[in-house]
C-alpha cells in the first residue's frame, strides 16, 4: 500500500482476541500483523483464525498470539506490482505483508488495491520539442511526437498509459511547431487530464526545459521523452525511486551488440587468446526519469542542458543517482525504421510486446 493506512493493522504483541477483533473491525483490512515494540512481526491472524480459536474452547481473553500464523508469505519492500500479483494469485492469498532485512513490518499489499489503479498527484513532463530530424520528411510538416502510430498520435498512447495508472497532470514542453499540440490536445479534458505547456524559444535539451517550471512540483515527478513507447509502469518507477531516496532516477536498458568477428586478445605482439564473435552488453538511457524537485536547482532559465548533464551535476553536489533497469519492451522512435516497426504493430499500447516480438 502506498499510504500509512496499512499501520492500522499493527496489533501488539500483548493483545489479547478482543483487541484483535477490534483492530480488525477497525482497519477493515481483513488482517491483523502481531508485531513486537520495534515492529518485527509475529505472524498474522485474520477473522477465521480467531473464530476457529473460539470453536476450540479460547475466550476473548487469550492471547492473539494462541491463533497467529507464525511464518506467513510475506514480501520484501523491493518487489514491484505484476511479482506482487503473482504470488497473490498463485497462493490465493488478498493480503501480503512487507518486511525489510531486520523483519520488521515496512508495507502491506491489499489485493483489491493492487489492482485499482491510484491516484497520484506527481506531475508527468514530456519532452516534446525536438525537430525531428532524422525523420524527415515525415515531420516536415508534423512534430515528431504526433506521428500517428496505430491510428493515434504516440504523444497520447504515452498520456493514456499514465492515465490509467493514475496521472492526471501532464506538461508537453514543446517548440518545433508547438502550436500543433495545443491544437490537439487543448487542456487535456478530453482525456480527463490536466495539460499546461512549457514553450521553448530555443531548443533546450532533453533537460533544459524544466528550468522553465513556474512553480516546482511538492512531489517528486517524472520526466519522459515524447518519442519513447513502452510498456513500462510509471508508477512502479516512481515508487522505486522514492523507495531509494534518490535525487534522480535514470530508467535503463540492458543493450545487447554482438561483434561481427572473432576477437584476437594480445599483449604487445603475443597472442594470449581467442574469443569468437564475443557478445557486448551495456546500459542505455531509455529516456525516462524520475527526479526530487531539488534537482532543478542545478538548471538555469533558457540554459541549454541534457539529463546526463544534469545527473553529472548532481553527482558532483554528492546527490544520489540511480538507475531502474527495465525488461518491458521499449521503442525509441527516432529513425524512419523504427515508425515503420512501430507502425507495424497491430496494437503498439498498451502491449508493446506485440512490436517486439
Amino acid at each position: 500500500m502506498t499510504t500509512e493506512t496499512w499501520r492500522a493493522a499493527l496489533l501488539p504483541e500483548d493483545a489479547n482476541l478482543h483487541q484483535a477483533i477490534r483492530c480488525l473491525d477497525e482497519s477493515g483490512l481483513q488482517i491483523a500483523i502481531l508485531v513486537q515494540p520495534d515492529s518485527r512481526m509475529i505472524g498474522i491472524l485474520t477473522d477465521g483464525d480467531i473464530r476457529r480459536g473460539l470453536l476450540s474452547g479460547l475466550t476473548l481473553s487469550n492471547s492473539a498470539a494462541d491463533v497467529v500464523h507464525r511464518e506467513p508469505m510475506v514480501v520484501p519492500p523491493q518487489w514491484g506490482r505484476d511479482m506482487v500479483l503473482q504470488l497473490m494469485q498463485a497462493n490465493k492469498i488478498h493480503q501480503l505483508p512487507v518486511i525489510d532485512e531486520q523483519r520488521r513490518v515496512v508495507g502491506l499489499h491489499i489485493w483489491a488495491d493492487l489492482l485499482a489503479p491510484t491516484q497520484r498527484p506527481n506531475l508527468m513532463v514530456i519532452m516534446a520539442g525536438g525537430r525531428g530530424t532524422r525523420l524527415l520528411p515525415h515531420t516536415q510538416s508534423c512534430p515528431k511526437p504526433l506521428l500517428p502510430v496505430g491510428g493515434r498520435p504516440m504523444l497520447e498512447h504515452i498520456i493514456e498509459r499514465a492515465r490509467l495508472e493514475g496521472f492526471r497532470r501532464f506538461i508537453l514542453a514543446v517548440h518545433y511547431l508547438g502550436h500543433m499540440f495545443e491544437e490537439h490536445f487543448g487542456d487535456g479534458s478530453r482525456w480527463q487530464v490536466q495539460i499546461e505547456y512549457l514553450r521553448e524559444q530555443q531548443p533546450l535539451g532533453t533537460a533544459g526545459a524544466l528550468g522553465l517550471l513556474g512553480q516546482v512540483p511538492e512531489e517528486p515527478f517524472l520526466v519522459t521523452n515524447g518519442d519513447v513507447l513502452t510498456d513500462i509502469r510509471y508508477g512502479e518507477l516512481l515508487d522505486f525511486h522514492s523507495r531509494h531516496s534518490a535525487t534522480a532516477t535514470m530508467a535503463v536498458r540492458l543493450h545487447e551488440w554482438q561483434h561481427p568477428f572473432g576477437v584476437v586478445k594480445t599483449r604487445g605482439v603475443d597472442i594470449i587468446g581467442f574469443e569468437e564473435k564475443p557478445v557486448s552488453r551495456s546500459h542505455i538511457n531509455a529516456g525516462i526519469y524520475a527526479l526530487e524537485p531539488q534537482a532543478l536547482e542545478l538548471l538555469g532559465a533558457d540554459e541549454h542542458c541534457d539529463m546526463p548533464t544534469l545527473f553529472e551535476r548532481l553527482q558532483q553536489k554528492a546527490m544520489r543517482t540511480i538507475v531502474y533497469p527495465m525488461h518491458e519492451p521499449w521503442l525509441d522512435v527516432g529513425r524512419p525504421d523504427d515508425l515503420r516497426l512501430a507502425r507495424d504493430a497491430h496494437d503498439v499500447v498498451p502491449v508493446l510486446s506485440d512490436v517486439l516480438d
